[in-house]
Formats: C-alpha cells, sequence, structure tokens
C-alpha cells in the first residue's frame, strides 16, 4: 500500500471504512470457489517474531498477501477462534486462482500465498483443522525462549489493558485462571477461552506437546522448526531459509523492518532464575523431540 493510499484511507470516515470492510469481505465469499487455500501456515509462537516473519515474507515477487492487501492482514485465525465462520468465509482472504496464474505466467515461476495465526500452535483443535483442509500446506513455528516468550506475551496484554496484575502475579495466577480451560475447548469446539488465548504465559511456550498434534498430522518435511532468537539476530538469514523450505526463487530482501517490539524494563533476575528451572526439563525433551539445537534449551 502506498503512502498517498494510506492517507487517503486514514481520510476515510471509520463508519464507511467498516462497510468498504463487510462489502470487500463479502465479495471474497461471493468468490471463494475460485480462491486458493494456502500453501503455508506460520502456526506461532504467539510472540515468536511471526508478524515480521511473514511482512517481510510477502516482499518477495512470488508470494500473494491476503486479501484485500492494503489491510495487511497477517492471518485471518480461522482454525482457532474463527472456525464457525466457514469455509468460503476463510477461502475469501486468498488471492484468485486466476491471479495466481497470471503471476506465474509473468514471472514464469511458481507463486505460493500463506498466512500467519499463531495461536494455532497451541489452540488444541487447530491442527486437526488445518490438516482436514490443506493436508499438503508447508507449516513454519518460530519457538522462542520461553521465558522471554511469556514475558513479552505479558506486556502485550498490559500494553492493551488486558492485563491488570504484573508479571510475577500474573504468572502466579496463571493456573487457576486456565483451570479446565483446555478441556472445556477440547469437549466443545464451539467454545472460546479468553484465558487460554491470552492468559496463558508459560503454558504456550511449553511447546512439545501442542507441537507433537501437529507433527502427527504433518511429516517432519513439512515442518520448518527456527529458533526465533535467530530471526532476531539474523532476519535475512532466516527469510532465505523460509524462501527455500517453500520452494521459492532466492529474493535479496533488501529491506526488512522488525515488528512489535515493545520496549521494557528487563525481567528481575531472580523471577527469570525461578521460571528458567520451571521450564527446563520441558526444553531439553522438546530439543530432543525435534533434534534441533535451540539457543535455550540446552
Amino acid at each position: 500500500m502506498t503512502a498517498l493510499t494510506e492517507r487517503a484511507n486514514a481520510a476515510l470516515p471509520e463508519g464507511l471504512k467498516a462497510r468498504v470492510k463487510r462489502g470487500l469481505r463479502a465479495y471474497g465469499v461471493a468468490t471463494a470457489g475460485v480462491r486458493s487455500l494456502p500453501d503455508f501456515l506460520v502456526i506461532g509462537a504467539k510472540r515468536g517474531g511471526t508478524t515480521s516473519l511473514y511482512r517481510n515474507l510477502v516482499g518477495h515477487p512470488d508470494v500473494l498477501p491476503l486479501m484485500p492487501s492494503r489491510e495487511r492482514i497477517k492471518g485471518p485465525h480461522y482454525f482457532d477462534t474463527r472456525y464457525h465462520l466457514g469455509h468460503d468465509w476463510y477461502r475469501s482472504h486468498f488471492p484468485t486462482v486466476v491471479e495466481r496464474r497470471g503471476r506465474e505466467v509473468v514471472s514464469g515461476r511458481r507463486v505460493v500465498t500463506g498466512e500467519s495465526s499463531p495461536y494455532y500452535l497451541f489452540h488444541p483443535h487447530a491442527a486437526r483443522r488445518a490438516h482436514a483442509l490443506v493436508p499438503s500446506g508447508k507449516v513454519v513455528v518460530l519457538l522462542r525462549n520461553p521465558v522471554d516468550r511469556a514475558y513479552s506475551h505479558w506486556k502485550e496484554r498490559t500494553h492493551h489493558g488486558v492485563e491488570t496484575l504484573g508479571f510475577e502475579a500474573a504468572i502466579d495466577a496463571e493456573p487457576e485462571r486456565l483451570r479446565g480451560e483446555r478441556e472445556r475447548l477440547l469437549v466443545d469446539e464451539t467454545y472460546y477461552s479468553f484465558a487460554h488465548e491470552h492468559f496463558s504465559y508459560l503454558a504456550q511456550g511449553l511447546y512439545l506437546e501442542p507441537l507433537l498434534a501437529w507433527l502427527r498430522r504433518y511429516p517432519r518435511e513439512q515442518v520448518l522448526v527456527v529458533a526465533s532468537e535467530e530471526l532476531y539476530a539474523d532476519l535475512r538469514a532466516v527469510l532465505d531459509r523460509v524462501t527455500a523450505f517453500l520452494g521459492l526463487a532466492p529474493h535479496p530482501f533488501a529491506r526488512t523492518r522488525h515488528w512489535n517490539h515493545q520496549p521494557a524494563e528487563p525481567i528481575a533476575p531472580a523471577t527469570r532464575a525461578r521460571l528458567t528451572a520451571r521450564v527446563a526439563e520441558p526444553n531439553r525433551r522438546l530439543a530432543a523431540c525435534l533434534d534441533l539445537d535451540l539457543p535455550w534449551a540446552s
């Protein structure tokens, strides 16, 4: 979206913007039958760099963004919280087959499309739902140091006014907040748990069991696991890995940017030590299962 288009869009009254958005989505639903399904899913982890990865990845000329592109949608959250909206609603977010084929004819290269919804990794139904619709899709997973991920998650919730507790208090309150929520989700596919999505600071960093749900459905060669710390240290190198994984031609990614960084005071050393001890054994089992050298799992 050009700066001129952004300014013009910002000048529209809010009510008109909402009507335009509804109209575009209705058009997408009406044309769902001629739209692509995703070639790849970035499934998490939340606060692990998924926005930075996706928004830079769509800078590749052979990656088509979600519709409408001017909204810069990262992911529709279909397989977790919006599954009830239906297949046509989900498909309405992707480019048409004609648009995709036209791009391939012009470039002479394969073109892909995909989405990034970081709650997919943790939601107990997401892997099954995704595999039923896109079994041949590629799955990209960013895993961040669970303690840093928890703190970043808490900072984000605090920034948006969702969380009122301090970090240590929120961590201590987490078991009670989450009590029975996963079980309710498993029993009732229509149930939505605010706490399960938003107050699961440490739980979302216990990656092994959620990731195994995906690996039981998608073969290992369809799943790329990357440490978030690698993305933060060398974004272009990770983009190169993901590009190759998706079967795309190399691209220089001359302009890259990290998104959603929220500066804050560091975690208190005693708190970091306590939480690091709590996740040490799960981290060790995760690294052994994946046979990966995760920088924070040794």
